[in-house]
């Protein structure tokens, strides 16, 4: 309990700093693009903590998970065959470094043609976006099991099934978080920039219009709220890592122990 409360307090402290600092700096501005901190969140708790909740918050949201949990799908089940395979490696490799490094905004255009305005179109620009990440961090983590362990599991017979629920999963696990936690960060700048095109709801719609009508407070305080989404998210898979890594982390400790 101890450690949690230590863990909480030193998450929380830079962030309440910088919070006091920005208050206390912004206290007496005069300038009509940096607002007081104080009026952005007046402004805050009467632009959000309304019907925009369900009008823009909500469906931001809903984009955003299904088309994070849908690269993650993609993204581990076609990341363990190649891992796991080197000649499959050896063929896909330079077609996967060919596509990581377009830019997901860049085919923002091509598939607004294909996927029309709609939702499907935001979610894919997600999806172009969180896949890589999580795909290659798959691949290197089923690329790196002990090659021992795995020599052990062809001993014992285990089957493909158990061989991959046992060993090719647990030991890829911590890598293939480590590409989680990466794409999260990149599927909210992905949600917001597609909402940015052709949207009619959506956060990033709506600090665009805050912007377009110069409702500067309003603006910033969808800034904060961004930010708010993006750590209460990323504390959430960091429970989620905890929960099932935490074979992992008792073992890492032990380690720190012994050294």
């Amino acid at each position: 309990m101890t450690n949690a409360l230590s863990r909480l307090f030193w998450a929380l402290a830079l962030p309440v700093v910088l919070l006091l600092v920005w208050w206390f700096a912004s206290a007496g501005s005069q300038n009509f693009f940096f607002p007081p901190l104080a009026a952005i969140l007046s402004t805050f708790r009467d632009t959000w903590i309304s019907s925009k909740i369900v009008d823009d918050v909500l469906p931001s949201l809903a984009r955003l998970l299904f088309g994070y949990v849908a690269a993650a799908v993609i993204g581990i089940v076609l990341g363990i065959p190649i891992g796991l395979s080197p000649r499959l490696r050896a063929y896909v490799e330079p077609v996967l470094e060919f596509l990581r490094a377009i830019p997901p905004p860049v085919l923002v255009p091509v598939l607004i043609l294909f996927a029309g305005i709609g939702t499907s179109m935001k979610v894919l620009v997600i999806i172009s976006g969180c896949i890589w990440p999580i795909l290659l961090n798959t691949i290197e983590g089923v690329r790196g099991l002990d090659e021992e362990l795995a020599n052990i599991t062809r001993s014992y017979r285990f089957t493909s099934r158990g061989r991959l629920l046992h060993f090719v999963l647990p030991g890829a696990s911590p890598l293939i978080f480590a590409g989680l936690r990466q794409a999260l960060s990149i599927g909210i700048i992905l949600m917001v920039i597609s909402e940015m095109f052709a949207a009619s709801n959506g956060i990033g719609f709506t600090i665009i219009q805050f912007q377009r009508s110069f409702a500067i407070p309003e603006m910033w305080s969808g800034i904060i709220l961004l930010s708010l989404v993006g750590f209460v998210l990323s504390v959430l898979l960091g429970l989620l890592e905890r929960r099932v890594l935490h074979w992992y982390f008792g073992l890492r400790a032990a380690q720190r122990g012994n050294s």
